[in-house]
């Protein structure tokens, strides 16, 4: 992937979540999605995307002999952000021959 596209979306995905954060806080953000059904299956969206993504971090993170615990808790902590910078310090798998 592209390291461009990464910071781009690093830098808007973290603005907008900058001024959520603001008007709105923590809980701000989250409360809605227990409000109504559709809310809950945003989250329970989110949830399962970042539970794959983990997963795909565990393997890569094998790969590339890279710990792997700091990025998961990150990412229960921190949500997308983690995989992102994951994704913009990744160096590749070396060849085993």
């Amino acid at each position: 992937m592209k390291r461009g596209l990464i910071v781009v979306t690093l830098i808007l995905f973290g603005a907008l979540t900058a001024v959520a954060l603001e008007r709105h806080g923590y809980w701000g953000i989250l409360a809605p999605h227990f409000q109504t059904f559709g809310a809950g299956q945003v989250l329970a969206d989110l949830v399962i995307a970042l539970t794959l993504v983990m997963v795909w971090m565990v393997q890569d993170a094998k790969a590339t002999g890279r710990n792997i615990w700091p990025w998961i808790v990150a990412t229960l902590v921190l949500g997308s952000f983690s995989p992102l910078i994951y994704l913009l310090t990744r160096k590749p798998a070396t060849k085993s021959t």
